[in-house]
């Protein structure tokens, strides 16, 4: 688990993960995986763990948000204690962290486990072993998606974009034909090719509803 003095500043260009797994051998993994991907990582072997880093736990022995930033949360789904679904509707259910991306994991497909956690809010779900390639995508959507948010351009999560975007009174002249609402962002803002659907080995089930949907 990571120190006080290797968590990443929120100042920094590098990715900083929050990993939760109490698999030892599944947290090196991820770890390595992120490391790999020049990301830095806060690794926890469990919910209450990661809510006490967050400071969510209603104690005081938090890192604080305020000196150091997440943008991404990676849980295991199963955990003893408190499993990564009750992490992530702990997460959505706080104001300063609901916004932050987070990616549940698991070593079983289970379709109801699944539109579950992506009802309450999860971003993707990842079938394990999580792969380099999983990890290098997700990094690059995340980092596209803070590049517009610091360009003034607004980046919505899912389970919040109906309430972010109030009707446009901006008068129109009648010789202009109105235009259509604008599409909302998808997840981390990154247009995927259909082609690196098609052929990404990723088992998520958020993105095989969205290729349904069109």
């Amino acid at each position: 688990m990571a120190v006080a003095g290797e968590v990443l500043p929120s100042g920094s260009q590098e990715l900083h993960v929050l990993a939760v797994d109490d698999s030892h051998v599944d947290r090196k993994v991820i770890e390595k995986l992120l490391k790999i991907s020049s990301c830095k990582v806060t690794a926890v072997e469990s919910g209450t763990r990661a809510l006490q880093f967050l400071g969510l736990d209603g104690g005081k022995g938090s890192l604080g948000f305020n000196s150091f930033k997440v943008n991404l949360i990676m849980t295991d789904y199963s955990m003893p204690g408190m499993t990564g679904y009750e992490l992530l509707k702990k997460i959505k259910q706080s104001s300063a962290f609901r916004e932050i991306p987070v990616v549940i994991m698991s070593s079983e497909n289970v379709l109801t486990r699944i539109d579950r956690c992506l009802e309450e809010g999860a971003e993707e779900f990842l079938v394990k072993p999580v792969k380099l390639s999983d990890v290098k995508r997700l990094k690059d959507c995340i980092m596209r998606g803070e590049k517009e948010e610091n360009g003034g351009r607004r980046v919505h999560k899912r389970k919040f974009e109906d309430d972010s975007h109030p009707p446009s009174s901006t008068p129109t002249s009648p010789s202009t034909p109105l235009a259509s609402p604008s599409l909302t962002a998808a997840p981390f803002a990154c247009d995927i090719a259909t082609s690196e659907l098609l052929s990404s080995p990723l088992h998520s089930s958020k993105r095989a509803k969205l290729r349904n949907s069109d």
